[in-house]
């Protein structure tokens, strides 16, 4: 991509950049309205059967998606033209979904900022490990890659880790604020679902609550996983590293029935939103719609995104994902 189309490109997709007040709020209302309601509901209809609690908390999950989004925008400064608004706004959806708003801020702008970066990934990112990396490693850590790249330990124990551990506990090199922050986020949901275990009981509050955090978790790190990791995925060293086609080029476009596409939130066009994080997530389909060559970003369907799964390692020679059977044919 010449470096003239990748200043037009950039250029192109600025007037997306706007956010409406209308919208933003009509978003707070179609989103974290519902997903408190079906809580709610979910706790009543226990005393139903709790197989109802089971079931709302199953819907809830996916508003849990959509409210983590809302959440996401918030640390981009896309959702209000305030700043002030979206740092509010952004730690109590940040609550509601459990990221503490500060940290994971940073580490996702980090995640931004060296996306596709051979040599400066690892902050907000899925653990990706190149053939010479893998061949390099010892026989402990490769058996904690290969454990950690399972569907299993991901999408199932993933959820549990993020949200449980990896969420509470501040980076080393944390700045005071931000260290604050995640303890103040800390406290309030221990007081929070503390509050709501004492008065509800454990077995209904995780009737609900479970499926709601485990599914919800589930497909936020599937959706992340997706976007990222396809055959052609980009990947450079830092002398060749390019933001523009890092964005466009390692970042897929998600084609998902319009159900799901609204349920998370557009973060299918994750393509558009990495060229441009200042794009709140209810422009992203417009901007894609409209900006010609954002068209031609790697699409992938649900039935393919299965095929992801896969892909274990990065072959910079050939620029792809590999298998770990193909590595085995590539060590021989």
């Amino acid at each position: 991509m010449e470096r003239e189309k990748k200043l037009q490109l950039r250029k192109s997709v600025k007037p997306y950049e706007r956010t409406s007040l209308q919208i933003s709020t009509i978003q707070i209302l179609n989103t974290l309205v519902p997903y408190i309601l079906l809580i709610v509901l979910g706790f009543l209809l226990y005393q139903v059967h709790p197989i109802l609690s089971v079931i709302c908390g199953t819907v809830g999950a996916f508003f849990l998606v959509r409210s983590f989004i809302i959440f996401h925008d918030c640390t981009h400064g896309s959702f209000f033209k305030d700043k002030r608004a979206n740092k509010i706004l952004g730690n109590i959806t940040g609550v509601m979904t459990l990221f503490p708003f500060e940290k994971w801020r940073r580490e996702h702008i980090t995640h931004h900022a060296t996306s596709g970066n051979l040599d400066k990934k690892g902050t907000g990112d899925i653990w990706m490990m190149t053939i010479a990396e893998y061949q390099e490693s010892t026989p402990a850590k490769r058996l904690a890659y290969r454990l950690y790249r399972h569907p299993f330990v991901m999408f199932v124990l993933g959820p549990i880790y993020l949200l449980f551990i990896t969420n509470r506990v501040n980076a080393k090199d944390a700045k005071p604020a931000e260290r604050r922050n995640t303890h103040l986020h800390n406290l309030a949901i221990i007081v929070i679902y503390g509050l709501l275990i004492y008065l509800l009981g454990p077995v209904r509050f995780f009737s609900v609550m479970g499926p709601v955090l485990f599914i919800g978790g589930m497909l936020g790190i599937w959706m992340f996983y997706i976007q990222h990791t396809f055959e052609d995925s980009y990947f450079e060293d830092e002398s060749e590293w390019d933001y523009v086609k890092a964005a466009v080029e390692g970042s897929s476009y998600y084609r998902l029935p319009k159900l799901f596409q609204w349920l998370t939130g557009n973060i299918g066009y994750h393509h558009v939103h990495h060229l441009s994080p200042r794009i709140p997530n209810y422009m992203l389909e417009k901007a894609h719609n409209e900006v010609t060559p954002l068209q031609h970003a790697t699409t992938i369907g649900i039935r393919q995104s299965f095929e992801s799964l896969k892909y274990k390692l990065y072959d910079p020679q050939q620029k792809r994902f590999i298998t770990f059977g193909e590595y085995k044919k590539f060590a021989k």
